[in-house]
Parts: structure tokens; sequence; C-alpha cells
């Protein structure tokens, strides 16, 4: 957690990873205590979906699930891109050649790495249900409409998701351990560590974060209300992710630049 103390209140920032692993267990209890003394919470972006959007997702999946017809990874990896691949196929008895890009990703990371596989509560899980019992009110940070998700996600180019399939490749080629590591370096408050894990670097470098349009939209949502949190009385707490709080000229990096005074773990060497 980040406190930064202003004239009219403090703001407590809370760093979030998804999916700690139970193998690195944390304490939630400071976190449960800070939620209490909160005036106002701040969690995620609240993704409104509605019956319709199931339906496009269902009928028009396999524009999502395959590269283009006719076209196959070679045709947009490089040598040396495409040997990795290949080689994670023979390891884990799969074909990616067809598989779109990202979607390739998400297997090797959930299902290879099993990044997502016993793990404990996130922190807005903790926050959510600590603000429920204090009866605090606690709102999105912003919304975003599953049509504006599901129009962005069709519309992107299959070459946009390389760079997710890379950091996919990278990460499930370190092994499970980097999974354990990344949990550790969180409990520990060792951010540059957190953020340097090829896991947590995968993340971030996979839609939504990565897209020109889509991942500023969601990034500035944050920006925007914490900079409304800090002319706010009282106390407010919000659970951002960790990559948009600490990444290079993220929210702790322009909270800085505006000479406000951050308390809390170093989150850059």
């Amino acid at each position: 957690m980040w406190t930064i103390d202003t004239s009219a209140g403090v703001v407590i920032l809370v760093g979030e990873i998804a999916e700690v692993p139970k193998a690195t267990p944390w304490q939630p209890e400071r976190l449960e205590a800070a939620t209490g003394r909160a005036q106002r919470i701040i969690l995620g972006t609240k993704a409104k979906i509605s019956p319709g959007d199931i339906f496009r997702l269902i009928f028009k999946g396999g524009r999502l699930t395959k590269l283009p017809k006719g076209r196959v990874a070679a045709d947009y990896l490089n040598p040396q891109q495409l040997r990795r691949l290949q080689a994670l196929e023979r390891r884990f008895d799969q074909d990616y050649s067809r598989q779109n890009f990202l979607m390739a990703a998400f297997d090797l990371l959930s299902k290879r790495l099993a990044f997502n596989r016993d793990t404990a509560d996130d922190a807005s899980d903790i926050v959510r249900k600590a603000a429920r019992h204090a009866k605090i009110p606690a709102q999105p940070v912003g919304e975003v409409r599953g049509e504006d998700m599901l129009d962005n996600l069709f519309g992107a180019a299959a070459e946009t998701h390389i760079p997710c399939l890379e950091a996919a490749m990278t990460a499930t080629e370190a092994g499970a351990g980097i999974v354990t590591e990344r949990g550790r370096a969180w409990t520990r408050l060792d951010v540059p560590a957190v953020m340097a894990n090829p896991l947590e670097e995968a993340l971030g470098r996979c839609w939504p974060w990565t897209n020109d349009g889509f991942g500023h939209a969601l990034r500035q949502q944050w920006v925007d209300a914490i900079r409304d949190a800090t002319v706010k009385p009282g106390v407010t707490l919000a659970v951002v992710p960790l990559r948009v709080l600490a990444e290079r000229d993220g929210v702790l990096d322009q909270l800085e630049k505006r000479g406000l005074e951050i308390n809390g773990p170093a989150w850059r060497e």
C-alpha cells in the first residue's frame, strides 16, 4: 500500500496482482483495517455485458480463436519466434499453427504455466468483503460496455498480439517457479521484482493493456479517479492493478511529478 497525504485527506493506493498463489499466502489484516477507516472505496473497472454481447461472442467467436482464413502462424512470426512456438507445441502436444496469437498466449499462461490455479483471494476480494461488512460505499473506477470491448478485440489485427505471444512463451519457458516468485515478491513488497517477473510482463503485454485505444482509456480512468480523490476530504482507498501504478510513467510517477509525497515501498530501481 502507498499513502498520499493531501490538504483534504488521505489517499491509500493498493497495488494488486491477479491470481495470488496459495503457496505464497499473505496476511490481509492490514488491508482490512485500512478499508475500515476509509470513507470511500474505488475498485476495478466494471464491464457491462449484455445478452447481445454474449450472442455476438458465441456466433463470431471463430474470428477471435483462429487466425484469418488461409493464414498460419508462419505467415506472421519471424524464424526465431516460430521455432520457439513449435518447440512449445511439441512439449505440450498442442497445435498453435492456426490459433489466434492472443488465445495461444492465454493457453500457455493459464493451462501450461497454470498461473491461475490454486490461488487465494485477490486484494479486491478482501476490500470488497470488508467494505460490505463495514457498510462503506464501494464504486468501480469506471464502466466499459461489453460491445466496445468486443469491437476492440475483434478489430485487432492478428500481428498486434505477437508481443503478447512472445512474452507468454518467455514466461512458459521460464517454468512454473516464476508464478511462486511473483507472489513472494508481492508479499515482500518488492515491486521492481514483481514488475520484472516474466509472468507479470506477459500479463502486461497482452490485450487490453497494450491496445493503443483501450489500454490507454483503462489507465486514464485510474489517473482521473485518483486525481479527483486527492481533493476529497477523508480517506479514499483504491485497489489498482500494480502494473498501472508502478509502470514507467504510470500513476505513481504521475502523482510524484505533481509534487505529491508518496509513502510506501519503492516502485522502481
